[in-house]
């Protein structure tokens, strides 16, 4: 398996500069959007690149073992990775509508509420569409449906 398989998708997002807020500044100014599409087209642009290694990984190490269990390790590995880029593309769809959300001035506001979500909840999770009290109230709700 290649060693980036196993790196999380968000390890890079731990490798950013976090956004410095200055005193009285505006809520999800000019800047901040800014700082927020170029995070989320790294990131982007990081799982794209995963999806092209496990393309060429699979074509280099497509083989017909002769022994039963050789050919099922590889086509769980291979099941295993394409999983993993599955998840991989429905977060790249997610991060396609969040550039949307910022380009139509909504990016950084909850979608259930309307208050801000906040700076640093967005460096964690540059997708999120809910304030952590509303994102909170739905995992509950969940719990009590899904038990």
């Amino acid at each position: 398996m290649p060693k980036s398989s196993t790196k999380s998708s968000n390890l890079s997002l731990s490798e950013f500069t976090p956004y410095k807020e200055k005193k009285g500044e505006e809520y999800m100014n000019d800047k901040q959007k800014e700082h927020f599409r170029g995070l989320l087209l790294k990131w982007k642009t990081e799982l794209m690149e995963e999806v092209d290694r496990t393309m060429s990984h699979m074509k280099d190490e497509a083989a017909n073992f002769p022994d039963p269990a050789d050919r099922a390790s590889q086509e769980e590995e291979f099941s295993l990775e394409l999983r993993t880029r599955d998840r991989e593309r429905k977060l790249i769809k997610k991060i396609d509508n969040t550039m949307e959300l910022l380009e139509t001035d909504d990016y950084g506001y909850c979608e259930t509420c309307g208050v801000e979500i906040g700076i640093r909840r967005l460096e964690a999770r540059p997708t999120a569409t809910q304030c952590v009290d509303c994102k909170t109230l739905d995992e509950i709700k969940e719990k009590q449906v899904t038990g």
